[in-house]
Formats: structure tokens, C-alpha cells, sequence
């Protein structure tokens, strides 16, 4: 049998909870049970579905019977892997996979993602802007 692979659809996103949220600020160790009534889970987007479907509008033609099949069309959610994900924990489904522990969630139940930024050349120093013609 081949390696499994995990396929997430829709505007769903897989998240593997972030487990070293077990101390409070002064060092003290929380009990699971206290992490569990908590309304606000974090962790790290592994990965994502490819969003919502988008209807056709070419489909909506006075003649059905000529379908004509076409790539369907997505508008892709705002989480990439590898980002930090703050989310509502009651809409998340807990799953295990490959002995992990892993979340699904909407992506209508994240509040915030944390992003690494990309490095980007700054263009407004004075060296390059001498450079550039229309400037």
C-alpha cells in the first residue's frame, strides 16, 4: 500500500496545536483541564484547503444540457502553512493522524494570523531612487 496523504477541502485549514502554552507568566504549570475551557487555541498552519467555490456564472445558460466542463474556481483562504493561527477552539474538530494530534477549522473561526514578513529590498533610499528615471 502507498504513503497516505492528508487532503484538506474547502475553507478548512489544518492546524497542529500549539502544545507549549502550559505555564502561566510567572512559571506556574497549568492542568489540562484548565487549557481545555479556554475560548482562544493557538498553532501553526500545516495546511489548507483550496477555499471557496466559486459558481460559474457561464453556467447559467437558457441551454443546461450543453454542459461544458470548466475548471472549477476558488476564492483561496487568507492562511498559508506555516503561519500562527489564534482561533475560536469550539469550532475546531480534533483529529489524530499518524499518532499527531491535529485540528480542522473553518477559516470563518480564525481571529488573527501571525506572519513571518518576507525581506523585500527597500526601494526609497536616496542611492536607488537617483537611479530610477522617473523619480
Amino acid at each position: 500500500m502507498g504513503k497516505k496523504k492528508l487532503i484538506v477541502t474547502g475553507d478548512r485549514i489544518l492546524i497542529k496545536p500549539d502544545e507549549r502554552e502550559d505555564r502561566t507568566k510567572v512559571g506556574l504549570y497549568l492542568p489540562q483541564t484548565v487549557k481545555e475551557k479556554e475560548e482562544v487555541m493557538g498553532g501553526f498552519v500545516i495546511q489548507t484547503g483550496p477555499g471557496i467555490p466559486l459558481p460559474d456564472p457561464t453556467g447559467l445558460s437558457d441551454e443546461p444540457w450543453k454542459n461544458l466542463t470548466r475548471e472549477i474556481k476558488y476564492l483561496p483562504v487568507e492562511a498559508r502553512p506555516g503561519d500562527y493561527a489564534l482561533f475560536l477552539r469550539k469550532a475546531a474538530v480534533e483529529i489524530h493522524y499518524e499518532h499527531e494530534k491535529y485540528l480542522i477549522i473553518p477559516q470563518s473561526a480564525i481571529l488573527v494570523l501571525v506572519r513571518e514578513e518576507e525581506e523585500t529590498e527597500d526601494l526609497s533610499s536616496e542611492e536607488d531612487s537617483e537611479n530610477l528615471p522617473f523619480l
